[in-house]
């Protein structure tokens, strides 16, 4: 386990369902909207989109500085510790950094993630952290839309514009299956589009 002072995630919802959205260009304002009652953990930019949600967590510190902190955002922030903080360490002290433990597999220790390579896993591993029983997943797409963009909101730009590893990202999400189905914890994916295919797939309204 980690020393005392060290972040930890509190299991604020234990044995609830907690949604964590990505973003994916299939998700939607109304797709958030049908889940507000569930705790909801957003990813990357989705807080524009979300600002009601739960926990925002993102693994780049460049995002973080890019953002300004997200300073309006009332809920959680989260990221993982590794050197690229080393520029912004004193600057976001409200973002929350956890230890990395590795980038496949499942983290139970609440002062820790493993990173997935992408942050949509890093929310996934919030969500264990937080009690989830079952997990929904929204604009997890891993890809582009057809002839479109890579997120919701377009593309990133300057110095966060890049080509996504989804092979990879894919590749590492299947790592997480067997750990969690040890746990008893359901992943259901719920997004629109999506080339994640570990995960049972359903509709977003006939889970609700």
């Amino acid at each position: 386990m980690g020393a005392v002072d060290e972040p930890r995630v509190a299991r604020k919802w234990p044995g609830s369902t907690i949604v964590c959205a990505a973003s994916g260009p299939s998700l939607t304002s109304a797709d958030l909207a049908l889940v507000r009652q569930f705790p909801l953990v957003a990813v990357n930019d989705v807080y524009r989109i979300a600002p009601w949600a739960d926990a925002l967590v993102a693994a780049d510190a460049s995002w973080w500085h890019k953002h300004e902190g997200v300073q309006g955002f009332a809920g959680e922030k989260w990221s993982i510790e590794h050197s690229t903080w080393a520029r912004y360490r004193e600057r976001w002290p409200d973002v929350k950094r956890l230890r990395h433990t590795g980038a496949e597999g499942i983290e139970t220790d609440p002062t820790a993630l493993r990173s997935g390579q992408n942050s949509g896993a890093l929310a996934v591993g919030l969500a264990v952290h937080y009690g989830a029983s079952r997990i929904l997943l929204l604009g997890y797409d891993m890809g582009h839309a057809a002839n479109g963009p890579s997120h919701f909101f377009g593309e990133h730009h300057g110095s966060l514009r890049q080509r996504s590893p989804y092979s990879t990202f894919i590749a590492k999400f299947q790592t997480m299956v067997a750990p969690l189905r040890a746990l008893g914890i359901t992943v259901i994916n719920c997004s629109r589009e999506t080339r994640l295919t570990c995960f049972p797939r359903q509709s977003l309204e006939s889970v609700l």
